[in-house]
């Protein structure tokens, strides 16, 4: 076996379990006793979609640089499947660790020799130290974070106070968990040499930081944002957002005098209903928002078409899972790009906002809302399942106090008496967007609110031109967009440079990644993160100052490349696709594969 390099706090931990056998709660142990101990770290869940018996598999990895993209190496596995066992050996890195239960001899022929193997005896040992065989079954589980405390030299009173924390209400199960994790803890200890050449240390304080998921985030936003009412049909990998936000107001929108709860939530028969609930509860002048994914869009299109043509402020949350059709619900994908650009049919076009991690859904859950009242138009946050559903080290989430909801173009009473009449969509400022009323507050301000062929009026027509009118006033809208929607971001290289980098959402992590090892292999490119469609001036200008520009997303048919076409067609030839979409998320490797590639096949 190749001797290993020694690496403290630079290496991946992946742990191949069976879904429902209590897994989760030991690798929640084992990344937020790294995070404690001030590691950057970041948790992938890669799990199946029934409710238990399958494969499941959980990666850490931890990096004293920060950076947080999977990586394509493994560097310990602990294989606790022996359905996968031969596809987890397989896996590991030339130089890596192999921990597997001992318990059951292991096949001669599923050996490796360029890996060091080490067998502990999990089910041997719970067997002999608990009783009830459904709590050996979860204790095994838990002796294997022991194991790894040992090996991975993790701090165990760190491990000792999270049990406490974990268990607090349950204090009882702290004794039965601590004493499942000092079995492994001592076993590795007396049989292995402490701590493997890949191990943690110390690194100071994470207190500025939190360990979140984008959906948790993103439903805290949504109450900052004002958002009092909900409503969706559940989907995963979206439903954990509205536990979030369900969760968020019972906290802080309960009256603590007359416990009387000032939000709304409902669970709607179909994605259909839960979209037209909310175009109501907008209309009507509430905050409300629906989160779905890719599916749910499909069948949402006919409301969103609704809102656009009626201009009505909505909010929906794409959370992108594998497509097509239903996909595979619990795999990652940024697939629902152009169907949520131009949902529903006829000419239309939507504001999309592309957060990079759980910070950016917090935030970008309030502007979502800002956007969708200025422009009063569905606005979408596209998220996936990697951002919404795993653990992200994120800097702490920060609130402007003197935040006040820019509600756009509303006119109340009092505007309304010094007008002759209220016309609903009439522009008279030249932005496209026009003023609104609220339902109740004044009949002078009372319209129909039409999907269908209307005037500038409001009113019915099926008259060609009075239709144009609308269409074309929609479209100097968009323009208007452009100047509210986030900046991209722009990172230069540090050297003059006519190669450039567009990616966007969850992407983010593993181009930053590449960048810096790029360079070190003398290939240097500035790099813009989109963070919003329609397409902001940097963008345009990022396109044109550069001579070669690869695009980086996690779809087949490379979305975000043809949009850019579609904005400036004359940049097509210089848009280089990378494109992961196994659904798996993207490691920086496939971006300097690629990358790499084409630049030896330009020499």
């Amino acid at each position: 076996m190749p001797a290993t390099q020694s690496r403290i706090n630079d290496f991946v931990l992946k742990i191949a379990t069976v879904n429902g056998t209590g897994s989760a709660s030991a690798n929640g142990l084992l990344l937020k006793a790294l995070f404690r101990m001030g590691v950057p770290v970041t948790g992938k869940n890669l799990f199946p979609s029934n409710i238990q018996g399958l494969p499941t598999w959980y990666e850490i990895r931890a990096n004293k640089d920060g950076y947080m993209s999977r990586t394509g190496r493994v560097d310990v596995m602990v294989a606790m499947n022996a359905q996968t066992y031969e596809k987890d050996l397989s896996e590991v890195s030339p130089g890596g660790f192999l921990i597997f239960d001992s318990t059951w001899p292991r096949q001669d022929i599923l050996q490796r020799d360029d890996i060091t193997v080490l067998g502990v005896p999990l089910a041997k040992l719970c067997n002999e130290n608990f009783e009830v065989a459904r709590i050996r079954i979860l204790m095994k589980n838990v002796a294997y974070v022991g194991v790894l405390a040992a090996l991975l030299n993790l701090d165990v009173e760190v491990i000792r106070k999270l049990l406490q924390e974990s268990f607090a209400h349950k204090p009882k199960l702290v004794d039965s968990n601590l004493k499942a994790i000092m079995l492994g803890y001592d076993y590795a200890k007396q049989h292995f040499t402490c701590p493997l050449p890949v191990h943690a240390e110390t690194m100071g304080d994470n207190s500025h930081n939190i360990l979140i998921t984008g959906n948790e985030a993103a439903g805290l936003g949504f109450v900052f944002a004002g958002a009092t009412v909900g409503a969706w049909y559940p989907i995963t990998p979206s439903t954990s957002l509205m536990d979030a936000f369900s969760d968020y107001c019972e906290q802080f929108r309960v009256d603590p005098d007359t416990g009387d709860k000032r939000f709304c939530i409902i669970q709607a028969e179909d994605e259909l209903a839960a979209a037209g609930i909310i175009l109501g509860a907008n209309w009507a002048g509430a905050r409300a928002f629906t989160p779905t994914s890719g599916p749910g869009i499909s069948l949402m299109s006919e409301f969103i078409g609704f809102a656009y043509y009626a201009e009505i402020p909505s909010v929906f949350v794409d959370v992108q899972r594998v497509g097509p059709s239903t996909g595979m619900p619990t795999r990652t994908q940024q697939c629902d790009v152009m169907m949520c650009a131009f949902a529903s049919h006829g000419d239309t076009r939507h504001p999309l906002l592309f957060p990079a991690n759980p910070k950016e859904c917090f935030e970008m859950a309030v502007t979502a809302f800002d956007l969708a009242d200025r422009l009063q138009t569905p606005v979408f946050m596209l998220s996936d399942l990697d951002i919404g559903m795993n653990d992200w080290m994120v800097p702490e989430l920060t609130w402007d106090e003197n935040y006040r909801p820019d509600r756009g173009k509303v006119l109340g009473p009092e505007d309304l008496a010094k007008m002759d009449r209220f016309i609903r969509y009439l522009d008279s400022d030249g932005d496209g967007i026009t003023y609104r009323t609220l339902p109740g507050e004044d009949p002078k301000g009372a319209y129909f609110t039409r999907g269908s062929g209307h005037d500038r009026f409001g009113a019915y027509t099926e008259n060609s031109e009075a239709y144009q009118d609308v269409l074309d006033r929609l479209l100097v809208k968009w323009e208007t967009a452009k100047t509210l929607v986030p900046d991209a971001v722009l990172s230069k290289a540090e050297q003059r440079t006519r190669l450039g980098i567009v990616a966007y959402g969850s992407s983010d992590g593993a181009v930053i990644e590449a960048r810096d090892r790029l360079a070190e292999l003398g290939i240097h490119a500035d790099y813009l993160r989109i963070r919003a469609l329609p397409f902001t001036s940097e963008v345009e200008n990022f396109l044109h100052d550069h001579d070669t520009i690869f695009v980086v997303e996690q779809n087949r048919d490379a979305q975000m490349r043809s949009l850019l076409t579609l904005e400036s067609a004359d940049t097509a030839n210089r848009l280089v696709p990378i494109l992961h979409y196994n659904g798996m998320p993207i490691p920086s490797e496939c971006v300097i594969r690629g990358i790499s590639a084409h630049q030896e096949a330009a020499a």
